[in-house]
C-alpha cells in the first residue's frame, strides 16, 4: 500500500475514531488522550523535528551550491520571493472579502467570557526582523528556529562561493550528510500513518461541540476562504500549463501529513521526496525553494490573520477605516513570514496583527478554542502554496533556460 493511501486511511479512521470517543465514550477520553494519543503523536512529531533542521540546512547548501552562477542565486531568490508576496496578497484579499461577506463576528452573541482569559503575546515586527540574525548558529539548530537556520545556511553558501575550490571537501561532506538524513527521514516517515491517526483523533475527541456550534459561522468562513485559495492555486497551475491532476497526485502524501499534523515542518521531508521522485522537479529548485518556503510561505496564516482581524472588528462593532485595513494587510504579510511551522503558532501571532491595527486583543481568547480544528486546513494551504510556488518557479526557470 502506498504511503499516500496509508495516510488518507489513517486520517479517515482517526476522524471517525475521534467522533466515536467524543460522542459515546467521553469519560475515557482524558485517560486515552494522556497515556496513548498524545504520547504517540508527540513521538512522531519529535521524530520529524529530529530530521527537519539538518534536512533544511543541508538541502539549502546543496541546492545553492549546485547553482554554479552566483547571479542565478540572486535571480532565483528574487523570483520566489516575488511569487510569495503576490500569492500572499491574493490570500489576504480572499480572507478579507470572505469575512466581510459572511460577517462571522456578528453571529457571536456572548463575548463576556473573553476578557477573563489570558491573551498570548506576539512578537513585534521590529523584534522579528532582529531575531532573524542568530547570535549563535548552534543555538539556532538546537532551538529549531527555521529563519535563523536559513540565514545561517545562506551565510555558509556565500562563504562557499567566495572560497571557491577550497570549499569542495566541505560541500562533499554536506552532500553525503544530506543523503544520510534523507534515509533517516524515510525511516521516520514509515511511522506517519500512526502519528497522523493519533494526532487527528486526539483533536476530534477532545474538542467539545458546544464552542463549535457557537462559532460555526467563523469555522465555515475560514475553511471556505482556504478552499477558495486552493482553487486559485489550481487555476494558476492550469493557466501556466502545469497539470493540476499531476500536481495533486504527486504531492498527496505531503498534503495528508500537513493536514493531519497541522505542521509545515512535519510535511517538509515528504514534500522534498514527492518533488523529486513524484513530480520530477529539478533537484536544485526543490532543494532551494521547498525548505525556504517551509519557513516563509504561509498563505493559511495570511487568510487567518485577515479573517480574524475582521472577525474581531465585527465582534466589538468597530468600523473599519482605510488605515486599519492597510495596517492589517502590511502586518499580516510580515507576520505570515514569521509564523512557526508548528500547531497553534498562528493564533499566537494574531496579537501582533491586532495590535498593529489597533483592535482589541480580547477576541483572541474566543477563537483560540477552535483554532486546532481549523489549523489542519490552514497548514494544508501553507504547504500547497509552498510546493505550488516551487512548481511555478521550476516552470519559470525551464522556460527561461529554453529561451536563452
Amino acid at each position: 500500500m502506498k504511503l499516500s493511501t496509508k495516510i488518507t486511511l489513517s486520517l479517515i479512521v482517526g476522524i471517525i475514531f475521534g467522533v466515536i470517543l467524543n460522542v459515546f465514550f467521553p469519560t475515557i477520553v482524558p485517560g486515552l488522550e494522556q497515556y496513548v494519543l498524545t504520547p504517540v503523536g508527540q513521538i512522531f512529531l519529535r521524530g520529524i523535528q529530529f530530521v527537519v533542521v539538518p534536512l533544511v540546512f543541508t538541502s539549502l547548501i546543496v541546492g545553492f551550491s549546485s547553482i554554479k552562477n552566483s547571479d542565478n542565486v540572486g535571480k532565483l531568490t528574487l523570483k520566489i520571493l516575488s511569487l510569495y508576496i503576490f500569492t500572499n496578497i491574493i490570500a489576504l484579499i480572499i480572507g478579507l472579502v470572505t469575512a466581510q461577506i459572511l460577517q462571522p463576528g456578528k453571529a457571536v452573541d456572548a463575548i463576556n467570557d473573553t476578557g477573563t482569559q489570558e491573551v498570548p503575546e506576539g512578537q513585534s515586527i521590529i523584534d522579528w526582523l532582529v531575531s532573524i540574525i542568530p547570535t549563535n548558529p548552534f543555538e539556532a539548530f538546537s532551538s529549531g528556529n527555521m529563519l535563523q537556520v536559513i540565514f545561517t545556511a545562506i551565510l555558509f553558501v556565500i562563504g562557499i562561493h567566495l572560497v571557491g575550490d577550497k570549499a569542495t571537501p566541505f560541500v562533499s561532506f554536506v552532500e553525503s550528510f544530506h543523503k544520510i538524513i534523507e534515509k533517516i527521514t524515510l525511516i521516520v516517515l514509515k511511522l506517519s500513518p500512526i502519528g497522523v491517526f493519533a494526532l487527528i483523533s486526539s483533536v476530534i475527541a477532545t474538542q467539545g461541540f458546544e464552542i463549535v456550534q457557537r462559532l460555526i459561522m467563523y469555522i465555515i468562513g475560514l475553511i471556505l476562504a482556504i478552499s477558495i485559495m486552493l482553487v486559485v492555486y489550481t487555476l494558476i497551475l492550469a493557466i501556466l500549463k502545469i497539470s493540476p491532476s499531476h500536481f495533486w497526485k504527486s504531492f498527496l502524501p505531503t498534503f495528508g501529513i500537513a493536514f493531519g499534523t497541522a505542521s509545515s515542518n512535519a510535511a517538509l521531508p515528504v514534500a522534498m521526496e514527492n518533488a523529486k521522485s513524484g513530480f520530477r522537479m529539478k533537484q536544485e529548485i526543490a532543494s532551494f525553494s521547498i525548505p525556504l518556503g517551509t519557513a516563509l510561505k504561509r498563505d493559511g496564516a495570511c487568510i487567518l490573520q485577515a479573517f480574524n482581524a475582521l472577525f474581531v472588528a465585527q465582534l466589538f462593532d468597530i468600523n473599519l477605516t482605510p488605515s486599519i485595513i492597510i495596517a492589517i494587510v502590511i502586518s499580516a504579510v510580515v507576520v505570515s513570514f514569521s509564523t512557526a511551522g508548528v500547531p497553534g503558532a498562528g493564533i499566537i501571532m494574531m496579537s501582533t496583527v491586532l495590535t498593529a491595527a489597533g483592535l482589541p486583543l480580547e477576541g483572541i481568547a474566543l477563537v483560540a478554542g477552535v483554532d486546532r480544528l481549523t489549523d489542519g486546513f490552514r497548514t494544508l494551504l501553507n504547504v500547497v502554496g509552498n510546493v505550488a510556488n516551487a512548481t511555478i518557479l521550476d516552470k519559470w526557470e525551464a522556460k527561461d533556460t529554453k529561451s536563452r
